[in-house]
């Protein structure tokens, strides 16, 4: 079974896919190839997330002793929206991005277990989504309440919203297309559907936060 807080990112990722697959009947030989090169970008990125939250890559999160506590911040930066578990230990601090799981918005500072694979906190696993920072993500900074509260719940269509804002440039995109490969009004159409997909794709496979 795949672990909750992977199960959106992966099915946006399956959806994004859909979309590109939809395309290639109605596109000739090099918008095919450009097709299949943006599926395989997916593909990739998407692999390595996913071994970075496996622990198959070292996130860097090893350089903090083996001692240490942690809580979690939410980012908020220009569109973008991420949960960090802020790790402190040996005399240093690193910032992990995680993908969100309800268990985020309420946890308090707490012992955090980290091994070579798993960050853990109690029976509670959470998921690298990129590689740990020395430096302090940019931004506003949300802290977690210093009690305990309810989890939230987010349905599948808030999170999509609101990680398709930043769909907003996907139209610049198909213009650029058509400027640059012409193809007339059915190449905008597809080239501004796959950039949106595209750009909703990656929010989600970066670790958006809906909280």
């Amino acid at each position: 079974m795949t672990p909750r807080a992977l199960t959106y990112p992966l099915t946006v990722t399956c959806g994004t896919l859909v979309v590109i697959a939809a395309w290639v009947p109605f596109a000739d030989l090099d918008q095919v190839s450009a097709l299949a090169v943006v599926a395989l970008g997916v593909l990739g990125y998407t692999g390595y997330q996913l071994a970075l939250a496996f622990g198959v890559l070292p996130s860097g999160v090893g350089v903090v002793a083996t001692a240490r506590s942690g809580r979690r911040v939410r980012q908020q930066y220009r569109l973008v929206s991420r949960s960090f578990l802020e790790i402190s230990g040996g005399g240093r601090t690193v910032w992990q991005p995680v993908f969100y799981d309800p268990a985020l918005s309420v946890l308090t500072p707490t012992d955090l277990e980290i091994t070579s694979r798993a960050i853990l906190d109690g029976p509670t696993r959470f998921f690298p989504a990129g590689r740990a920072r020395t430096t302090e993500p940019p931004g506003k900074l949300v802290d977690n309440p210093t009690r305990p509260t309810e989890a939230p719940t987010f349905t599948p269509v808030r999170r999509l919203v609101l990680d398709a804002q930043s769909t907003v440039a996907a139209p610049f995109a198909g213009l650029l297309w058509v400027y640059v490969m012409n193809g007339g009004l059915p190449a905008f159409i597809g080239a501004t559907t796959v950039a949106a997909a595209i750009a909703t794709w990656l929010a989600a496979i970066r670790g958006s936060d809906p909280s």
